[in-house]
C-alpha cells in the first residue's frame, strides 16, 4: 500500500505542473481550464438566480390573485372589508 500513495504523490506533481520548472503551456491551459469551470460555475448561478425570481415574480402574481378573490368573495357575502 505505501507503493501505491508513492506513485500517486509523484502523478499529481506531474500532472499539474506543480513542480519548480513548470511548463508554460501546462499553466496556460490549467488557467483556461479553471477560467472556463468558474464561467460555467457563474452561468449556472445565474440561471438557477433567475429561475427563484421567475418562481418569486410567480408567487407574488398568484398572492394578488388570490387577496382580488378573496376580496370578491367578500363583497358577494355582502362582508364589508377594509383595503389595507
Amino acid at each position: 500500500m505505501a507503493d501505491v500513495k508513492q506513485d500517486h504523490k509523484g502523478e499529481d506533481v506531474d500532472s499539474y505542473g506543480m513542480g519548480n520548472s513548470a511548463d508554460p503551456k501546462n499553466m496556460q491551459e490549467l488557467t483556461q481550464y479553471v477560467q472556463t469551470l468558474l464561467q460555467n460555475m457563474q452561468d449556472k448561478f445565474q440561471t438557477m438566480s433567475d429561475q427563484i425570481i421567475g418562481r418569486i415574480d410567480e408567487m407574488g402574481n398568484r398572492i394578488d390573485d388570490l387577496e382580488k378573490n378573496i376580496a370578491d368573495l367578500m363583497t358577494q357575502a355582502g362582508v364589508e372589508g377594509g383595503d389595507k
